[in-house]
């Protein structure tokens, strides 16, 4: 049987919640993807958890759970290109407001994974807050952290139909040694981040 995990389902009752969470923002390559979900507030999985410490075939199951059992949720991609505009931390704080403002109904309160944020439209100081580790502390977070982390895993196997020769079907585009070696023989593709410099792709003097 599976350790249930016991994760908070909301952090003020009687209003609607929205968890936010990013997936990919330490890869050379690929978008970064971003969730927002509003869960039933009697939801439990016994399964969900952060979704880094889940096995790939638990995400894809609660994945389907999420999707049909949410009150609401939306996925939105960052490309590599709005990554280098705008730098990773915003690149994936730009992810999450799109995904909230796709949501219906809308939240009250957003609850956001990590620790920075900043205002946008009618969501001002004092209607989010930012918690570290939020998405091993509150249901609605490690939800958004599966549908981010599920999201982005499939594009990034589309994206090795298009580049094989960088095994991002298994790195999803971490600067593993065969990312970085194909980098060093094959160069950057479109969807690499020309803004990160990787210590083993910086020239040496020998």
């Amino acid at each position: 049987m599976p350790k249930d995990i016991h994760l908070l389902p909301f952090m003020e009752p009687g209003r609607i919640e929205a968890g936010c969470d990013e997936a990919g923002r330490g890869p050379l390559a690929g978008p970064v993807y971003a969730a927002a979900v509003i869960l039933p507030a009697d939801f439990h999985h016994p399964l969900l958890d952060d979704s880094k410490k889940m096995t790939e075939k638990n995400r894809d199951i609660l994945r389907e759970v999420i999707e049909k059992e949410a009150v609401s949720w939306a996925v939105e991609e960052v490309s590599a290109h709005e990554i280098d505009e705008l730098n990773i931390l915003w690149a994936s704080v730009t992810g999450m407001q799109r995904a909230v403002l796709r949501l219906t109904p809308k939240p009250d309160f957003l609850l956001i994974d990590g620790n920075r944020f900043r205002p946008f439209g009618t969501y001002k100081a004092g209607s989010y807050t930012t918690v570290v580790h939020g998405d091993a502390t509150y249901a609605s977070i490690a939800a958004a952290s599966v549908l981010a982390k599920t999201f982005r895993d499939e594009k990034m196997r589309q994206l090795a139909r298009e580049f094989p020769e960088y095994g991002w079907d298994r790195n999803f585009g971490y600067p593993t040694k065969e990312h970085i070696r194909a980098i060093k023989e094959h160069g950057m593709t479109p969807y690499h981040r020309l803004s990160f410099h990787p210590k083993e792709l910086e020239p040496t003097l020998f």
